[in-house]
């Protein structure tokens, strides 16, 4: 009896412990299965669309296609810069079993330099391996011929068509223009400062200097996309859409290409500089930098020896003369000085001093030009006659001060805004200025030497060729001042609506238009019969001009002779000029560095654009320097 108890007991005991392990294990299984119905729930219902474009993005790549980059004309409709199609040999990596062995083999049929290489694998470093790719672009006909012999043995391997920039005038206005060339990490920075990375996907070029700089985004265009189906080893299966890119905005610029032609002809082999603009809009109609270069070296990549030869020339090809270049003005400021004296009431136009050939002041002789003197000089003469002993006493009796301040509102030595980077501020000299140029404080003190050597456009002064233009201009138009500017208009790609840069007014100096014609007539009578009469000689208009000649060293006392001193050595020569005299339609500005007498070597030049503006009379060469010049 005891022992059938027992064994109930236990029985019992074990039937209770079998019922909690399966109660545990129900338990857990559910919690197993309610676990992964959550997950599924939460993958295939809360986290569908996010898996769905996972998977899509998976399946499908977007291949950039960069849009062709607009063109840009002259005034006058000439094509200075545009794109032209040309045959390249293109890989795409993800259909080539053996890539290098690939290489090699086309190698033997159409040449490809090492460079060809490295542009190469620079590009497959940053892009898909489904995007098409160029080895060699360019290719001749006949190259073309022998790779479509032998097009069966390079599966992966095609030959398409490609827009490249081309720049059908060459060195004519490459300063003006710019040029295009492969982006590099900086290029990268100011995309993404510019949040356009979307924008530049699949992009091989950029603007690097000029109008192909400042107006990137405009000429660039919107990238396209293609939708292409991979598989899972990310080789493209099939395309499923395409959305075609838009190209750039065309721009139309002021510049005359043949006057511009014309003017950087008039230099011939001398360096130096020429700004013209119309002094009613602020449009530039030439600007020059001589020497010159070639744009198109640098589209695809400029070798290494065309490279070399530009950057350690003497000569500097590469320096933007116009606007990066500041020269003391030399005579050409006494016109502008004149004005701020008429204007403070520091002299009437009828005052007259005896120029004896010098200046005393502080125990210092300021020699004249002229030995001897101008004798009794007034301010017209002044001009006409570029008297130094005038501005000498002149800049005197003003007072830095003034003279600062007066220059300031004329554009000299600060930025013009013209429409190009890299634009120098020039220098325009006074006490301020001196303390935050000079270190040590015997160097920072304003001498009253200083400002007699400002009077006659030396000392510290230096300033742009374009700064020296602008002020010619607002004085041309009356004191009211328009900013330089390059483009005319912008024509949008997709309506051909044109927008008008507007002619901007920076500021209308408040000027008397008295002082004003009597500065102007002064100029006329410079070419007419005074310094510039020799180059203007038998001209059917009436222009003003002022002649300058700039020192580039101190002569110490001695006099100049231009033939005696290394060429590097040799004095500036300036000219400014406005013309027709009564409603002027052009002003410049002229720079011959080491030219000598601005009489000789820049008056003669500034004739021939004048010529050509005026009345389209086009030269045969160069402006031939005078070789017994007037003075200045």
């Amino acid at each position: 009896m005891r022992l059938r108890r027992s064994l109930q007991n236990s029985s019992d005991s074990d039937y209770s412990r079998y019922r909690f392990r399966l109660a545990v294990s129900m338990a857990l299984v559910l919690l197993a299965f309610g676990t992964l119905l959550t997950r599924f729930v939460y993958l295939q219902v809360i986290q569908h669309d996010y898996y769905t474009t996972r998977a899509e993005d998976n399946r499908i790549s977007l291949a950039p296609i960069a849009p062709n980059r607009g063109v840009i004309v002259d005034r006058n409709g000439v094509v200075m810069a545009h794109n032209y199609s040309a045959f390249t040999l293109e890989i795409t990596p993800s259909k080539v079993p053996d890539l290098e062995a690939t290489i090699e083999a086309l190698g033997q049929i159409i040449d490809i330099q090492p460079k060809d290489r490295k542009r190469f694998r620079k590009l497959l470093d940053e892009s898909k391996t489904f995007e098409s790719l160029p080895i060699r672009t360019r290719l001749s006909d006949e190259e073309v011929a022998r790779f479509a012999a032998n097009r069966y043995r390079f599966p992966g391997v095609e030959v398409q068509a490609r827009l490249f920039r081309q720049y059908p005038l060459g060195p004519i206005a490459s300063h003006a223009l710019g040029y295009i060339g492969r982006i590099n990490t900086r290029d990268l920075e100011t995309i993404a400062a510019s949040d356009q990375e979307s924008n530049y996907k699949g992009a091989d070029h950029i603007g690097k200097t000029g109008i192909e700089q400042k107006y990137e985004f405009y000429l660039h265009g919107t990238t396209g996309y293609e939708q292409v189906e991979v598989d899972a080893g990310g080789r493209a299966v099939r395309s499923l859409s395409r959305t075609s890119p838009i190209q750039g905005n065309d721009l139309t610029l002021t510049l005359d290409t043949k006057l511009q032609d014309i003017a950087e002809k008039a230099f011939g082999d001398r360096r130096g500089a020429l700004v013209a603009i119309d002094p009613a809009t602020g449009g530039v109609l030439a600007l020059v930098s001589m020497p010159t270069y070639d744009p198109n070296l640098f589209v695809d990549g400029i070798r290494t020896d065309d490279w070399d030869q530009l950057n350690n020339s003497p000569d500097k090809p590469m320096v933007n003369r116009a606007l990066n270049g500041a020269y003391p003005p030399g005579s050409t400021f006494k016109p502008f000085l004149a004005l701020a004296a008429l204007e403070t009431g520091k002299r009437t136009a009828s005052q007259a001093i005896v120029d004896p050939g010098y200046f005393n002041f502080g125990g210092h002789q300021f020699r004249d030009d002229k030995k001897g003197g101008h004798g009794v000089v007034d301010m017209y003469r002044s001009i006409v006659q570029s008297c130094d002993t005038y501005y000498y006493m002149l800049a005197n009796d003003m007072g830095i001060d003034s003279i600062a301040r007066f220059m300031s509102q004329l554009g000299f030595g600060s930025r013009t805004g013209i429409d190009i980077e890299g634009e120098s501020e020039g220098v325009l000299p006074s006490p301020e200025w001196k303390k935050r140029r000079f270190k040590r404080p015997e160097q920072q003190k304003w001498f009253a030497g200083d400002t007699v050597s400002i009077g006659i456009g030396q000392g510290y002064n230096a300033y742009t060729p374009v700064q020296l233009a602008m002020a010619t201009a607002a004085l041309a138009n009356n004191g009211v001042m328009y900013r330089p500017h390059l483009v005319n208009f912008i024509t949008d790609s997709r309506s051909g609506e044109k927008t008008y840069i507007e002619p901007q007014p920076m500021r209308t100096l408040a000027l008397k238009q008295e002082n004003i014609d009597t500065i102007k007539r002064a100029m006329v009578g410079v070419a007419r019969e005074g310094t510039g009469a020799r180059a203007f000689a038998g001209a059917p208009y009436e222009s003003g001009g002022k002649t300058g000649t700039a020192q580039v060293f101190s002569l110490k006392g001695e006099k100049y002779e231009g033939g005696r001193v290394r060429e590097h050595l040799r004095d500036h020569a300036l000219y400014i000029a406005f013309a027709p005299a009564d409603k002027p339609k052009i002003a410049l500005a002229v720079l011959v560095e080491n030219g000598g007498f601005g009489a000789q070597s820049a008056a003669p030049i500034a004739r021939l654009v004048l010529d050509y503006y005026l009345l389209g009379k086009a030269p045969k060469g160069p402006a031939s320097e005078d070789a017994t010049p007037e003075e200045e």
